[in-house]
């Protein structure tokens, strides 16, 4: 246990520090205005506490524990996104993801996304290296990942389905796909992007009917109108991404100062809707600037840095596969996170990783973490014995020439004394 703790990666944890220290104030500010939301703050430190808990239990167990078992991994996890289709589950924001049990409040789509990484990373070990077969194991790693993204759909949340496609994505590229099936899906993906928003902007009123009243899914052209079609999308559609982009405008450089945001901080209520969890980013913009998000950009940069130089480090393939998932998955996040509110994304219910209010969304990103220390520990173990090993051979081999040397003076004396007595012998 002791020595676990003591292969700690101390940048990874200074750097959540840091990002505690962003978060508390952050959220806190975007609250200020609310009183329904106020408190979310004093929650975020009660969530970060608990989270580095989780990191340090998630450390002393050996990853190599979830990947023997990583079918009851993956399959807990789908039974708890089930439920949310049940009556049990509840509604929020416009999508069915939430299940209540007791005072606890928890989404399950958020705890998946670790789920999945285990459970791709595990059937990517067992090729051993080899090239992924197209029928034998892509097209069963996808279904893997498109039933659950089937489910997340159901509820209404695309931003989290979006996130299993590409952790899918990153796992099946580092996994040794080949070329030419990589070539394909690349193809393919491209021709989709490009020829859907075609397709959307060309047929957008046919498109508008089916969603509306055969899809029953109108809140996706609200989303998706003010990123393709901004001129033709309703001002209720485009007022957070709109709204979003003049705060972190208006922030200029060095930002308007904390909890003085003239958007954020309006004297009427935030301009802003969910600046304290999807938006945060704009609070951050209009507060802090520009050199405030570099600043927040340049530890998520350290964050990922330092999680794939441990997956460079780590011996077992599963392990590299797992953290090169949950490297897949941040990045996602940072990208739509802030992405949707400069014109490069479409509008999503993605949070900032370790910065938006959240518990299930912290947790489960701090538990990744103690994953991926977890590999560490288990990656400096085997260096300390091998080391050890290594040290104690010479020592052996220094004591069996001791030995030797010790024989050869020992018989080199009594042939002497054997010599000696032939030769008194021979005297008399």
């Amino acid at each position: 246990m002791i020595t676990k703790w003591k292969h700690t990666d101390w940048s990874l944890i200074i750097v959540l520090l840091l990002m505690m220290g962003i978060c508390i104030p952050v959220v806190h500010s975007a609250v200020a205005t609310s009183d329904k939301f106020r408190g979310l703050d004093t929650q975020m430190i009660f969530y970060y506490i608990l989270g580095f808990g989780v990191i340090f239990f998630m450390t002393l167990v050996d990853y190599r524990l979830y990947v023997k078992y990583f079918w009851i991994v993956y399959g807990g996890g789908l039974l708890l996104l089930l439920l949310t289709l049940t009556p049990l589950g509840q509604t929020q924001n416009g999508a069915q993801g939430w299940l209540k049990l007791g005072p606890i409040g928890m989404q399950p789509a958020e705890l998946f996304k670790l789920a999945l990484v285990i459970t791709i990373a595990s059937l990517l070990a067992r090729r051993n290296k080899a090239k992924l077969g197209f029928i034998a194991d892509v097209i069963p790693i996808g279904i893997v990942a498109f039933i659950p993204f089937a489910v997340v759909m159901l509820q209404n949340d695309l931003g989290n389905a979006l996130s299993y496609v590409l952790i899918l994505l990153g796992l099946l590229w580092i996994g040794n796909l080949k070329f030419t099936h990589a070539f394909l899906i690349f193809v393919l993906g491209t021709a989709l992007l490009f020829g859907g928003i075609k397709a959307y902007v060309t047929y957008h009123e046919q498109i508008s009917d089916f969603m509306t009243n055969t899809l029953h899914r109108a809140h996706w052209l609200d989303r998706i109108d003010p990123w393709l079609m901004p001129e033709e999308a309703s001002r209720d559609a485009s007022w957070q991404t709109k709204n979003g982009k003049f705060a972190i405008a208006g922030g200029g450089m060095l930002g308007q100062g904390y909890m003085k945001g003239e958007m954020v901080q309006n004297p009427a209520g935030s301009l802003v809707p969910y600046t304290y969890s999807d938006s945060i980013i704009v609070v951050i913009g209009e507060e802090f600037g520009f050199v405030g998000i570099s600043f927040l950009l340049a530890l998520y940069f350290i964050l990922i840095h330092r999680m794939i130089v441990i997956a460079l480090e780590c011996r077992d393939k599963v392990g590299s596969y797992i953290i090169v998932g949950i490297v897949a998955m941040f990045m996602y996040q940072i990208f739509e996170n802030i992405g949707m509110f400069i014109g490069l994304m479409p509008l999503t219910g993605i949070t900032l990783p370790f910065v938006s209010y959240g518990g299930t969304s912290l947790l489960i990103n701090m538990a990744s973490i103690g994953v991926v220390m977890s590999i560490r520990a288990s990656t400096r173990d085997e260096v300390s014995k091998d080391e050890f090993a290594h040290i104690k051979e010479p020592g052996n081999a220094k004591e069996n020439s001791q030995s030797r040397t010790f024989r050869g003076a020992a018989s080199r004396m009594l042939g002497a004394r054997s010599r000696k007595s032939g030769e008194s012998r021979t005297a008399k």
